[in-house]
């Protein structure tokens, strides 16, 4: 697995035959195989936060982040949490988020879906299920926040305000209750 940037390939929101049909193949396999290295880059980051029964997902769901736009991100875990449906260390919550993302159907001619080659499957499902949560609270903090860094202006003036708090003048007396 290489460490390329996959930010700029566009998510492939179609099936093969689709992509066949409209002369979308390369960006059909484009958007598969950085797919793959989605999976395999969340596989990666789980691996390596991982100590001491703990997930740190804080820094694993960054790393994966580096590499690959949110909307990849969620597409893969979505149809990991979708073929992992059955498995109860997977919560309800992340069940029901799965539902909401649109994962196509893409069934080859054996009639094997693909979308089984970027389902994260070499880490433990309640590893996956942590990974899932905190990359959804990310997004819905993002969503509230989009990308608005706090005004240097404002945190002047926060720090103004703070310094401009009356304190008591030395020598004086306070008043008595």
């Amino acid at each position: 697995m290489s460490d390329k940037n996959y930010k700029n390939v566009a998510l492939y929101p179609h099936s093969a035959a689709y992509a066949r049909e409209h002369g979308e193949l390369d960006a059909y396999r484009a958007s598969y195989k950085a797919n793959i290295a989605c999976k395999e880059a969340i596989e990666k980051a789980i691996s390596e936060n991982y100590h001491d029964n703990r997930l740190n997902s804080k820094a694993a769901s960054p790393q994966v982040g580096e590499r690959f736009a949110g909307g990849r991100i969620a597409h893969v875990l979505a149809a990991t949490v979708r073929h992992k449906d059955w498995d109860g260390r997977i919560s309800p919550d992340n069940k029901a988020w799965a539902k909401t993302i649109p994962v196509c159907e893409d069934v080859d001619a054996w009639q094997q879906d693909r979308s089984v080659y970027f389902v994260v499957d070499q880490a433990h499902p309640g590893l996956v299920d942590l990974f899932v949560s905190h990359f959804r609270k990310e997004q819905e903090h993002s969503k509230t926040t989009p990308g608005k860094k706090p005004s240097v202006l404002a945190k002047l003036r926060e720090k103004t305000a703070e310094s401009e708090v009356p304190t008591a003048i030395p020598g004086a007396k306070e008043a008595e209750r």
